[in-house]
């Protein structure tokens, strides 16, 4: 099992495509099992696609910061609302 890591980063528009890029060296490694059917590697990063029923569901825009995590073996994320961006 991983160990626990806990990440804030912004979220990005990519190829059309809500994403997180998060640094393999700093975290990404440890979530890879946890993000498995959303992600991928890119050269140095782990790449974070956000479904888009998810991000309709919740409100995810791109410009966002997203704290993330994999608490209990799962790929989490959230947000404080007060820094959505308008």
């Amino acid at each position: 099992m991983s160990k626990y890591v806990s990440i804030r980063g912004p979220v990005e528009t990519r190829d059309g495509k809500l994403t997180l890029m998060i640094p393999l060296a700093v975290g990404g490694n440890e979530l890879i099992t946890s993000a498995k059917g959303i992600s991928e590697i890119e050269g140095e990063y782990l790449r974070v696609t956000i479904p888009e029923w998810l991000a309709l569901k919740m409100g995810i825009q791109s410009g966002m910061i997203l704290d993330v995590d994999n608490r209990e073996g799962k790929f989490t994320f959230s947000f404080d609302p007060i820094e959505k961006p308008n």
